[in-house]
């Protein structure tokens, strides 16, 4: 079994997002720890990257103050590393195609699976075109994660069937960010993809509050908080620990 399914194993899924390096690398192993402390998960780690296409301006600033630093991608493999050696929650990166190609594929999935990383979200890497990594992604065991847009339609049984990990759900149209509605029907997505797959299937983009993590955990199986975690960090920096342990803990408790 996938190490990212058995956090789905004890009832509904918390996932985290948040960027590594942002506002430093030692403050993002420190929020990490903190995410994992306060009950999540699993713990999604965004590479930063010069042309984030999916993300909002939060993110986008994340990406901003953590190259600004020069934060590279051997920094988030240490990261991960060093993590590892204190729990074995799983942990998925969110990269973009270009970074996993420079770094070389073969050379990137085997420092994946060396350093303790579970999967990989490659928002830019269309469906049709995962064949280009898929097989070394499996020989060294790290799960691509597939996402399912609301435009998605006849593809949605398509692309279910064949994920590994979870289903990541995308919420609305657009890039991330906290949405204070969202109208999907989200409903009908899940009963699709459930149909076509065991795998665990959990809704990400724009969740922030603890009415929403509550309404969409009981329509999947877990939920993805990602900008609000990020400002969260943006407004305390070095602080912002504490209080991402603080928001993380009651976003978890909703869900119970």
């Amino acid at each position: 079994m996938s190490n990212i399914k058995k956090a789905f194993e004890h009832g509904k899924a918390f996932i985290g997002f948040l960027t590594a390096g942002d506002p430093d690398v030692q403050t993002t192993k420190k929020c990490i720890e903190a995410m994992y402390e306060a009950g999540a998960d699993l713990i999604e780690i965004g590479i930063p990257f010069s042309d984030p296409i999916a993300e909002g301006v939060v993110i986008q600033g994340a990406n901003l103050r953590a190259l600004k630093h020069r934060t590279c991608l051997d920094e988030v493999f240490e990261l991960v590393k060093d993590t590892r050696l204190n729990f074995t929650v799983p942990i998925v990166f969110l990269t973009y195609i270009n970074p996993v190609f420079n770094y070389g594929y073969e050379s990137f999935f085997k420092k994946c699976s060396q350093t303790g990383v579970d999967g990989i979200i490659i928002p830019d890497l269309p469906f049709e075109e995962k064949g280009e990594i898929k097989d070394i992604a499996e020989k060294y065991n790290i799960d691509i994660i597939s996402l399912i847009a609301p435009t998605s339609n006849e593809r949605i049984k398509q692309i279910a069937k064949d994920a590994k990990g979870f289903v990541y759900i995308v919420s609305s149209m657009g890039v991330t960010g906290v949405r204070s509605e969202i109208t999907t029907d989200l409903t009908s997505i899940v009963k699709l993809v459930k149909e076509a797959t065991t795998t665990p299937a959990a809704i990400g983009f724009g969740i922030s509050t603890t009415e929403q993590a509550k309404h969409f955990s009981n329509i999947a199986d877990g939920v993805i908080v990602g900008s609000a975690i990020v400002k969260i960090i943006e407004k305390y920096g070095k602080d912002a620990p504490e209080h991402v342990y603080d928001y993380v803990k009651e976003m978890k408790n909703a869900i119970r």
